[in-house]
């Protein structure tokens, strides 16, 4: 019997990137017996985000490419703008896969490694796996120093608190079995949703979280990078409300 892998993309105000990022998914091809699911979570987007979606998937409809014709495109737009974690917790909702993958709108990250995300999964070794951008010798854009600091520190509390021994907790690239998303409680509606899944996946007795080395392709915020300084203040919220206050984890 086939499986399924559901990649969630979230997007806001991404109509400059959001073709070129479902083409790049669309065009990975995935081990035999594995199909394809995308779906597109449209933040409520005041740029045209929302038109370009429907005229790829009118095209894609229309499209006989081996790699399109094996994969399912789906548009969900939400009502109001709600935050990145609130398009995800609709996504995971919607989706169908046996596996999810969570992918960015825009081009910081590359649907090609979605191989190496699964392959201790489907080996049968691992329950979750992070792309970690902070291993391995991929290539990585040389940005922010300050957001690599942040990032390790965020990292650092969170491993302090998971007795985990992650080394990039606030990766884009999570991939789960969707048995374990189904089960969680989600609270958090913006960048919050790195830390509380982190928290959460965590407690789960016996799970198995593998990390892998993935390639990162930054963007300015000329370029349209979306995180601030205050979305790092939330993520030691998060961790801390987590993990000392809110341990409840369940649905």
């Amino acid at each position: 019997m086939s499986k399924k892998l559901t990649i969630l993309i979230p997007a806001f105000n991404e109509e400059k990137t959001i073709t070129t990022i479902l083409d790049r998914v669309l065009a990975v091809g995935l081990p035999e017996g594995l199909e394809k699911e995308i779906i597109v979570m449209n933040d409520a987007s005041t740029d045209g985000t929302e038109q370009v979606v429907k005229d790829f998937i009118q095209h894609h409809c229309h499209c006989e490419r081996s790699e399109a014709a094996a994969s399912s495109i789906i548009l969900f737009n939400q009502p109001f703008n709600q935050g990145k974690g609130a398009a995800i917790h609709k996504g995971i909702e919607l989706a169908t896969g046996d596996y999810i993958v969570i992918q960015d709108a825009d081009l910081e990250y590359d649907p090609r490694e979605y191989l190496i995300l699964l392959r201790p999964m489907l080996d049968g070794a691992a329950d979750v796996v992070y792309g970690s951008r902070f291993m391995g010798g991929r290539p990585h854009r040389i940005l922010f120093f300050w957001h690599s600091i942040g990032n390790k520190i965020l990292t650092f509390i969170s491993n302090l608190f998971t007795n985990l021994n992650l080394t990039d907790m606030e990766t884009c690239y999570k991939l789960f079995r969707v048995e374990f998303l189904r089960q969680i409680r989600f609270r958090e509606k913006r960048f919050g949703f790195e830390p509380e899944v982190t928290s959460k996946i965590a407690r789960f007795p016996g799970i198995r979280i593998y990390e892998v080395g993935i390639s990162y392709y930054g963007r300015t915020y000329e370029e349209g990078k979306k995180i601030r300084m205050k979305d790092a203040i939330r993520a030691v919220v998060c961790l801390i409300r987590y993990n000392l206050f809110d341990r409840s984890y369940l649905k």
